[in-house]
């Protein structure tokens, strides 16, 4: 990711989802081109074993991925990985090169 855009949003009263729509809405206004990748802290795709795990939902659609493995999960069309970088609350999101995609991929 050449250029990205961090976005905070700590409200419980918003899923996953939601957070992250709002977030590429944002990127989209800004850059004039959808995110393709958001970086998240682990915690959100890893909850702790004392909080019932969430799953996500978006407009309709089937969840993808399983909730609470840790893995890169989608959000309409934004992978989300979770990122040692990345605090609590915050999304970095961009778009993510092809060829990286690539290399991760294998």
């Amino acid at each position: 990711m050449k250029v990205g855009l961090l976005w905070y949003d700590d409200d419980p009263g918003r899923d996953l989802a939601e957070k992250v729509g709002r977030a590429a809405r944002r990127y989209r206004q800004k850059f004039g081109t959808s995110p393709n990748i958001c970086y998240v802290h682990r915690s959100v795709l890893h909850p702790p074993a004392s909080s019932p795990p969430r799953v996500l939902a978006v407009a309709g659609q089937a969840p993808q991925g399983e909730a609470g493995n840790g893995k890169v999960r989608k959000v309409g069309g934004v992978r989300v990985s979770p990122s040692p970088t990345v605090l609590r609350h915050h999304f970095w999101l961009g778009r993510e090169e092809e060829q990286h995609r690539r290399r991760t991929a294998k």
